[in-house]
């Protein structure tokens, strides 16, 4: 790795899901304004993400197809095999 191109500011920040309400820490060089006191008693500075690991269909394995307008039936009737 090249010598001086990453930040030495790290430190550590609650990420919180907002879809889902979980939390967890972990250590980043985010600009924050908020806090939140985590499960320890310290107050981190929090950064509030749409979706994580934990609400991310991939993860979750709650992958949900949605077929709009018969797309997929359209399609199998055009390509499918007789």
């Amino acid at each position: 790795m090249k010598q001086g191109i990453h930040p030495e500011n790290y430190r550590f920040v609650v990420f919180k899901d907002m879809s889902n309400g979980e939390s967890f820490l972990s250590r980043s060089t985010a600009p924050t304004k908020e806090t939140i006191t985590w499960e320890d008693g310290n107050e981190y500075p929090v950064i509030k993400l749409e979706i994580s690991n934990t609400s991310h269909p991939f993860y979750t394995g709650k992958n949900v197809l949605v077929d709009t307008a018969g797309r997929i039936d359209k399609f199998n009737k055009r390509y499918g095999r007789k």
